[in-house]
């Protein structure tokens, strides 16, 4: 696959070769490599994730022929929440569809608004704002993750956290669990229309790091877009002296929507990855048999 990007202008980060930028990985690649890309991140920039969503794209394609299917939407951007009621009354086709009716990504439409209008203001005084997406995944298999080293929720959690805006990430209750009683936030096991279910999913459809055959659900915290327009303090490497800065240039003012097709494509190919890896071991034993 081949990205043409014939839309780039470095110009505005000429006046950042030598001033590491306060939340980007500036003065972390300076230690760590002795040099960094100043023309707008390098490797840390958020246009590293075009490769990831491609990649994604290809998964969710076969995932989908497996009956499995993934979507990410935005619940919170700044102080304004979706409305948990208005989200557990849409099914899953009413998120997907309603996360297209909006810039935010939001299935909760009258929040959307809100949300539109809290990062135009955030904008409008140089400003930028974080927020939070969720993530579902159904029709997962139950039995999907390895005890120990590679579980599920672990190997998710490494792939969702690997996206550079990420700075929190939880599965099912999340850390709402550190605040239940274990009797509360149990999942009890009942047997519906024949199958083996749980009445609630605190746990997030993983259980021991193993996929419990419910919706896969987990959410991940993105930090506000760390370019802002606002004066901010920082060094001159060079010169080894305090100086302030404001940094001009094409950034957006909140990062959380863009991050939906990347947190459904990394979702992708965890869960494709662990299929294979399933398949292969039912072969196997296929094979000894």
């Amino acid at each position: 696959m081949a990205i043409c990007n014939a839309d780039h202008d470095s110009s505005a980060y000429d006046a950042l070769s030598q001033t590491p930028r306060p939340g980007h990985a500036d003065f972390g690649y300076v230690q760590k490599y002795g040099i960094r890309d100043h023309r707008g991140g390098g490797r840390s920039s958020g246009r590293e994730t075009a490769g990831r969503v491609a990649a994604g794209a290809v998964a969710k394609k076969i995932l989908a022929g497996c009956g499995i299917d993934i979507v990410c939407h935005t619940t919170q951007i700044g102080g304004i929440k979706a409305d948990p009621g208005v989200l557990s009354d849409l099914p899953f086709e009413g998120i997907a569809e309603n996360i297209e009716k909006n810039s935010v990504r939001c299935a909760d439409l009258a929040a959307a608004v809100l949300m539109e209008a809290e990062v135009l203001a955030a904008r409008e005084r140089g400003d930028s704002v974080g927020g939070i997406v969720e993530g579902l995944i159904r029709g997962v298999p139950a039995g999907l993750g390895e005890p120990v080293f590679d579980k599920l929720d672990a190997d998710l959690a490494k792939a969702i956290m690997s996206v550079g805006a990420v700075k929190g990430f939880e599965i099912g209750g999340g850390f709402e669990a550190a605040g239940k009683y274990g009797s509360e936030f149990n999942d009890a096991f009942e047997i519906k229309d024949g199958k083996i279910m749980t009445k609630t999913n605190n746990a997030g459809g993983i259980l021991g790091g193993i996929s419990t055959g419910n919706i896969i659900r987990f959410r991940a915290a993105i930090k506000p877009t760390p370019s802002v327009s606002v004066t901010q303090e920082t060094v001159h490497l060079k010169n080894e002296e305090n100086i302030t800065i404001n940094i001009a240039g094409r950034h957006d003012p909140v990062i959380a929507p863009r991050f939906v097709p990347v947190g459904e494509a990394m979702a992708a190919i965890v869960i494709l990855d662990h299929l294979m890896r399933n398949e292969a071991l039912c072969l196997s034993k296929n094979v000894q048999k």
